[in-house]
């Protein structure tokens, strides 16, 4: 193995690449990883030097508190390749803000920009050939953070992981997506976690999904806790509707994630004059603008969905389908919003990174 120092990060070099043995065009979404990954631990309260080393399988003590309290916080981002085969990443900073905001609410270290940043665009540069050229191709980028601290007590650990790892992919969701509103589960509760990007939120929501699924719907639209009157988010995306010539998506608090890509799209639709509103958007309206017609669209949005129509949803037990469009909000921001990302179009809000 190669060994060097760069930047304060120590890097140990694979000896060979398995990426002649990737097959790009039939990648399955979060199952192929790159050749390295980057490690660093929080101990006797300080970060020490981040590592970048092939990447594999390390040992964990059975008692590491991640198993038994679930201190386990993620952000999820990509990189992408343009055709001067230059490599970018999207508005790092604030995946950076918003995993410290994890940390923070989950009694966890906050992980230093010189790590995280630097850490990320350093594992990036050794890694370009897996960002391939074309439009869906992208490599995406998981860091994440994992308390290591021995003992069953039940506090928060003193020692923990920062990891970045990477995956080729394309796109996340393929086919129509169907939906059903919730009228009984929860994603998240008023002084919860729901904000941050907790492990422990993804797992909560799988058997209700899986109840969805059996029904023949692909996500689930999550309402509040308390009332269940309220849309907020669709499955592990945010979710927008367009009623007439408006644009509607429930406000970020402690329950709804604040979305990168949300905020994004957000500011590309006020830039293109189309009128958005950050609100409560009520399920009994929703209902009632599919029945008369003003329901124009319903989309989700992600890092790894990046914007996935919504074909029609069900609520109790009638379904609304909505209309078929030939001009589509939904894919017309998708379209701007890639574009930027892909550095095929100017980026006037200074939002990429070039590696």
């Amino acid at each position: 193995m190669d060994t060097k120092n760069t930047h304060e990060i120590d890097i140990v070099l694979a000896t060979s690449s398995k990426i002649n043995s990737v097959d790009f065009d039939n990648l399955s979404f979060g199952s192929t990883f790159t050749d390295h990954m980057l490690v660093c631990d929080f101990k006797e309260g300080k970060w020490g030097k981040p590592v970048i080393k092939p990447y594999e399988p390390f040992m964990i003590d059975p008692s590491a508190k991640v198993f038994h309290y679930g201190q386990a916080i993620f952000e999820g981002m990509k990189a992408y390749k343009d055709e001067q085969d230059q490599v970018w990443i999207f508005r790092p900073d604030q995946n950076l803000d918003r995993f410290n905001k994890s940390a923070v609410r989950m009694a966890m270290p906050e992980v230093p920009e010189s790590i995280f940043i630097d850490g990320l665009k350093t594992i990036l540069d050794i890694e370009r050939a897996w960002v391939k050229k074309g439009l869906g191709n992208t490599l995406y980028i998981r860091p994440f953070m994992i308390a290591i601290g021995s003992g069953v007590i039940a506090q928060p650990s003193t020692q923990y992981r920062f990891m970045i790892i990477l995956s080729p992919a394309k796109s996340y969701y393929s086919g129509d997506v169907k939906v059903i509103i919730a009228e009984h589960y929860s994603r998240a509760a008023n002084g919860g976690i729901g904000a941050a990007k907790a492990a422990g939120n993804y797992s909560a929501q799988f058997y209700p999904q899986k109840l969805a699924q059996e029904k023949g719907f692909q996500q689930i639209i999550w309402t509040d806790d308390a009332t269940h009157t309220k849309l907020e988010e669709a499955g592990t995306m945010n979710v927008f509707f367009k009623i007439n010539d408006t644009l509607y998506t429930a406000p970020t608090s402690e329950r709804i994630l604040d979305g990168v890509t949300r905020k994004s799209l957000i500011d590309l639709a006020k830039r293109e004059g189309i009128k958005v509103e950050e609100r409560s958007v009520l399920v009994d309206e929703i209902v009632t603008a599919a029945k008369d017609g003003s329901l124009k669209e319903i989309f989700g949005a992600g890092t790894a969905a990046v914007v996935s129509p919504i074909v029609g949803f069900q609520y109790k037990e009638d379904y609304y389908e909505l209309p078929k469009l030939q001009n589509s909000i939904a894919m017309d921001l998708k379209d701007k919003l890639t574009k930027i990302q892909y550095n095929l179009a100017e980026d006037t809000f200074g939002w990429t990174v070039k590696i």
